[in-house]
């Protein structure tokens, strides 16, 4: 999905990306129920979105350490 066509208003920094310039998560849900994840050093690469159920297993998975 290309970045252009979401709100760049809409777009949240991961809390654990640093504000150093490194490694900058964003995340914004898509008027679709999408979650959108994209990186803002590099907007130009576009976002991948997941339907959400999936995108929160792979969330609590990290949190757990299984991953």
């Amino acid at each position: 999905m290309t970045r252009h066509t979401l709100p760049s208003d809409a777009w949240r920094k991961s809390s654990y990306s640093p504000d150093n310039g490194g490694a900058c998560v964003e995340k914004q849900v898509t008027a679709d129920g999408l979650v959108a994840i994209g990186d803002s050093k590099d907007r130009a690469l576009g976002a991948h979105t997941f339907d959400p159920a999936p995108w929160q297993t792979f969330v609590e998975a990290i949190r757990s350490d299984v991953l």
